[in-house]
């Protein structure tokens, strides 16, 4: 295929997309689900009132290509965005091409869960190619995979270890542990209430959730029978801690899964509608209930080892985390205008913005050197991909590619607007 630059006054154009979803069965059913409302408002079929609609990809992934629906240059409306990209590489901008290739490096989702996804992380770029190379059946690229969730309803999430002096508290009111760990118990409390220093605890506390997760099922299931049954004793008494009501409730969820016994050694994340938490290589989490928008680098990889009925790498997920214990950033947002706010991760390949625009009102992504992905959540307006061009009648679940140097101005009539954008992250070009 041809390779080409695009005409320049194409450049700056908007183009609609058509996106994928995903229907996991963690996900909420019918009409209750952002995701298939979005869907369906996006690709105009109907939503199956029985089926759980999970994820909405925006992206170049070959596991959910987007298609490209307004398409000038004659290849038909069924293109990807992934060979539109390749065909007209200065959508990108020279600076993401340099550092990422032909390829958008980030994808963007909207999220819509019903109960716990999988205790999971995801590898860094060293251990993606490894692990793409010896089982691509499972790991389906050799990209890491950082990702940022931010919520558009509260969510709840577990993300990363407790703190040291929570997990003194575990190990001392979760006596099922003991019966899980066995003969080392002991030697591993004494480490834990002694200043060992940080490597140490570390050393421990890879133990601790190693032997736990490794622990076999028989063992896992005995335990967890004797966490219902003090639990539900306690919650008669109304003396269950939040932690304790989250296990109970994973339970019902994953009966005799061992990612349940694992909760204890997570911190449960509480977000508020407009709060964002980010999630690096190899830091453990899974999300728990709630809808969010999520962004990551272009990547599928996920190694999971609880609260899942998919493939489990209890091993890999154990020796690639990196134990660092302690509650994680909640990012607020810094105000771009007083629409919008910019959600900024420690990651160069994305960031996202956030726009409630109310009624007759307008405003101005302004230009950047990289590409957008705009959703429009709620609401209905006008989107101009410049100064010049067309005005775009948009409304919930329309989803627009911008290339870079294209400054988008939206407006508003009788209603208002919520959209997002998920863009390369500002600090990258600043650094440049």
């Amino acid at each position: 295929m041809e390779v080409t630059n695009g005409s320049p006054e194409k450049r700056g154009c908007l183009r609609r997309l058509r996106c994928a979803v995903k229907n996991y069965d963690w996900g909420r059913v019918g009409c209750e689900s952002t995701v298939s409302r979005l869907f369906s408002m996006n690709s105009g079929l109907s939503v199956e009132e029985g089926e759980h609609y999970a994820e909405f990809w925006m992206g170049t992934h070959d596991s959910g290509p987007t298609f490209v629906v307004d398409n000038d240059f004659l290849y038909g409306d069924d293109e990807t965005l992934k060979s539109f990209i390749y065909r007209n590489p200065s959508v990108l901008g020279d600076k993401v091409v340099q550092k990422w290739g032909h390829d958008l490096p980030f994808l963007f989702k909207v999220l819509s869960v019903a109960k716990a996804l999988s205790i999971q992380a995801h590898p860094n770029k060293e251990l993606a190619g490894y692990l793409h190379k010896h089982q691509p059946h499972i790991y389906k690229d050799d990209n890491h995979k950082p990702e940022m969730a931010l919520a558009l309803t509260k969510f709840e999430a577990l993300s990363g270890f407790i703190s040291l002096k929570e997990l003194k508290e575990v190990m001392q009111n979760v006596p099922e542990i003991e019966q899980v760990i066995g003969n080392g118990y002991k030697k591993l409390i004494i480490d834990i209430n002694h200043d060992v220093g940080e490597e140490r605890i570390k050393s421990v506390l890879r133990s601790v959730f190693t032997q736990i997760m490794s622990a076999s099922d028989s063992v896992v299931s005995k335990a967890l029978s004797a966490i219902r049954s003090r639990l539900h004793e306690s919650s008669k008494e109304g003396k269950l801690t939040e932690k304790e009501k989250l296990v109970l409730k994973l339970e019902k969820q994953y009966p005799y899964d061992v990612g349940v016994i694992a909760a204890f050694l997570f911190n449960h994340v509480k977000l508020k509608p407009g709060q964002a938490l980010y999630l690096g290589a190899s830091e453990p989490h899974a999300y728990l209930s709630g809808e969010c928008v999520e962004c990551m680098a272009t990547s599928d990889n996920v190694v999971r080892a609880g609260l899942t009925p998919k493939h489990r790498d209890i091993q890999v997920l154990c020796s690639m985390l990196t134990y660092n214990q302690g509650f994680p950033e909640i990012l607020e947002g810094i105000p771009a205008n007083p629409y919008t706010k910019k959600y900024l991760p420690p990651f160069e390949e994305f960031e996202i913005d956030h726009c409630a625009l109310p009624s007759g009102r307008s405003t101005v992504f302004p230009a950047v050197p990289g590409p957008s992905i705009f959703v429009l959540t709620n609401g209905e307006g006008t989107m101009h991909g410049g100064p010049l061009s067309e005005g775009l009648s948009v409304k919930e679940g329309d989803v627009f590619f911008a290339g870079a140097g294209t400054e988008v101005h939206i407006e508003t009539a009788m209603s208002k607007l919520n959209l997002y954008r998920a863009g390369i992250n500002s600090r990258f070009f600043k650094k440049q």
